[in-house]
């Protein structure tokens, strides 16, 4: 009998892993190095005067768009699951989704206007819904079921290839955007894209074949067809209508997006506990563990994620950029994060792998949220300091980034991996697109928080207060650890 996609692709092996972690690796990273590189500049981007060629938004209001557009590109990672689980497969969606992607950065490389722009981040948003969710799905199929603690360890040398990405992003992207243009900036972020799309399509045979887990029947395309009209409809009803009426601004418009992930979250948690048949009561208990991981990670994304916008304007305007009379980019030090990331992520993966189950799932995520409080009280002293006038060393960020790294190694891959193990049968792509829209949550609230620096907070009190909210749910885990492991079906240890 001839052997299937997935048991051909452990046969070839990468760093003791299967030979397609490499092809997935290399995709992420390229994926990465565009998503990030864009990111990098984006928010300097929109609140650029149009002389100096940006869009001019208000502080305020750049930094909101700038979290409501990176909740939106996790949100829809929850219907590009699902369209891998019941349409695509994950395999053709990541395809199909790289593709998107790379179209709406050469979108915003054309220098005309905000509707390029918005144009843009649209595409890149719908393309990484496809492709987000459905790679780390990948990921996740190219081990057994009895290789958890290997599992986790892949996870960490795959996150180690969206670092790589993100670290060269800001270097390139970022110089080429605030020294040169911004547009060729988000020019060379399209270029990363295709040589990420190119080397997956050459080596897409090493990949399971991620055939969808259940196709739509006849009655489900048509209820499909029919919520996509009607949705569609419903938009643009709302658009006119906020057209007529002059309240369709932007800063209104990002008001009303960023309460969307949570009402989805909540939504989605609602149906697969009371509206789904296709869940067992054991995949139920495991889900009642994971809202309180999902919970978790929404605030430490809320006060992480800060980097692509409080922490990207301080750089810029209150950090000494100066190296031997050299200015450098300020959009260098979001480069920090992902070598450090780089560094850190082999010794992190042999540690879980060495630890086996004597660390558990919840006392990792404990500790990510200790160390992501600690990172903003560091930045409450750096505030303190930049406010009496004098621009801060960037020792600083250094140091933040540093600690927050840490907190990201021991919540992220984890996370990731443990949502692929979690994840009910029928809903595995959906899953990893639920992780992701903690993400979205944490990104949407924290870009409307954005709003009170500077403005209702002074700056050094709008980081204390994100660190002791991320204290209280670091105190809040560490309460739960046993009853969450009971509920996920780990074996109680010392941890």
């Amino acid at each position: 009998m001839a052997a299937s996609a997935t048991d051909a692709c452990r046969e070839r092996r990468f760093l003791g892993h299967p030979r397609g972690l490499a092809i997935l690796f290399l995709t992420e990273m390229w994926e990465r190095f565009s998503f990030y590189g864009m990111r990098s500049i984006l928010v300097l981007f929109l609140a650029a005067p149009t002389a100096q060629h940006g869009l001019g938004l208000a502080d305020g209001t750049a930094k909101a768009l700038v979290g409501v557009y990176s909740a939106m590109v996790y949100l829809v990672t929850l219907p590009g699951g699902w369209v891998a689980d019941r349409v695509l497969g994950p395999r053709p969606s990541v395809l199909y989704g790289g593709v998107t992607i790379m179209l709406g950065h050469l979108a915003m490389a054309v220098p005309g206007g905000a509707g390029f722009v918005y144009l843009g981040l649209v595409l890149i948003i719908i393309g990484t819904g496809l492709l987000k969710p459905n790679i780390a799905t990948l990921v996740g199929h190219l081990y057994g079921e009895d290789e958890d603690a290997r599992r986790d360890a892949g996870f960490s040398i795959f996150y180690m290839g969206i670092n790589l990405g993100a670290f060269l992003a800001p270097l390139v992207v970022g110089t080429l955007g605030q020294k040169v243009s911004w547009h060729l900036g988000f020019g060379i972020a399209a270029a990363g894209m295709a040589l990420g799309l190119a080397q997956y399509a050459l080596g897409r045979r090493h990949l399971p074949d991620g055939r969808p887990s259940r196709r739509l029947d006849d009655r489900e395309r048509r209820h499909l067809r029919t919520a996509v009209l009607a949705g569609s409809a419903a938009v643009v009803a709302v658009a006119l209508l906020g057209a007529a009426t002059g309240t369709l601004t932007l800063d209104n418009l990002t008001w009303a997006v960023a309460v969307v992930p949570l009402g989805v979250a909540v939504a989605y948690f609602v149906f697969m506990f009371f509206g789904s048949h296709e869940i067992t009561p054991e995949e139920r208990a495991r889900l009642r563990a994971y809202i309180w991981l999902f919970a978790a990670a929404s605030v430490f994304w809320m006060v992480y994620d800060q980097a692509a916008t409080e922490l990207s304007t301080f750089a810029q305007r209150k950090t000494d950029l100066s190296v031997a009379g050299w200015q450098m980019p300020s959009s260098w030090l979001q480069a920090i994060n992902p070598i450090m990331v780089i560094v850190l992520a082999p010794a992190f993966a042999a540690l879980w792998v060495r630890t086996g189950d004597r660390l558990s799932t919840p006392l990792k995520f404990t500790a990510a949220m200790v160390l992501v409080g600690v990172s903003f009280v560091i930045m409450m002293f750096a505030a303190a300091e930049a406010s009496r006038g004098v621009r801060v060393s960037a020792l600083w960020l250094v140091v933040t980034y540093f600690v927050q790294t840490t907190g990201e190694l021991c919540l992220s891959p984890v996370g990731l991996s443990v949502t692929t193990k979690l994840a009910p049968q029928a809903f595995a792509s959906q899953m990893i697109g639920l992780w992701y829209l903690a993400i979205a949550v944490g990104d949407a609230v924290g870009g409307q928080m954005t709003r009170l620096a500077g403005t209702v907070l002074s700056e050094p009190a709008y980081f204390l207060a994100l660190a002791i909210l991320a204290l209280v749910t670091a105190a809040a885990l560490a309460a739960g650890i046993r009853p969450l492991r009971t509920l996920m079906a780990e074996h109680p240890a010392n941890g």
